[in-house]
């Protein structure tokens, strides 16, 4: 991740809650020879102000993931589900009905 220029969440993250269990926080398992594996669809939101998660982030994913759909708001952070909320669930919809 911060190859892709990522925020650490993870120190905010235990701060604001002592009590996760460290595996929430300690594991850095690298997944991404098993992406390939996923055969379904994937939506992918992400917005272009985020810097928890930025695009690079969420476009890696979509060169990874066989079958995503990437869409990134423009202006919008990591609370991008409760600022676009009717988009995003305008989105989600459609996704759920090509199932």
């Amino acid at each position: 991740m911060s190859a892709l220029d990522a925020h650490d969440w993870r120190p905010d993250f235990a701060a604001a809650d002592p009590t996760l269990p460290s595996w929430f926080l300690d594991d850095r398992t690298d997944l991404t020879l098993r992406s390939i594996e996923l055969r379904m669809p994937v939506l992918l939101l992400w917005g272009d102000s985020d810097p928890i998660s930025p695009v690079r982030v969420g476009q890696r994913l979509a060169q990874l993931l066989l079958r995503a759909e990437l869409h990134v708001f423009p202006g919008a952070d990591h609370s991008l589900g409760f600022t676009h909320a009717a988009e995003v669930a305008r989105l989600i919809e459609r996704h759920l009905a090509c199932w």
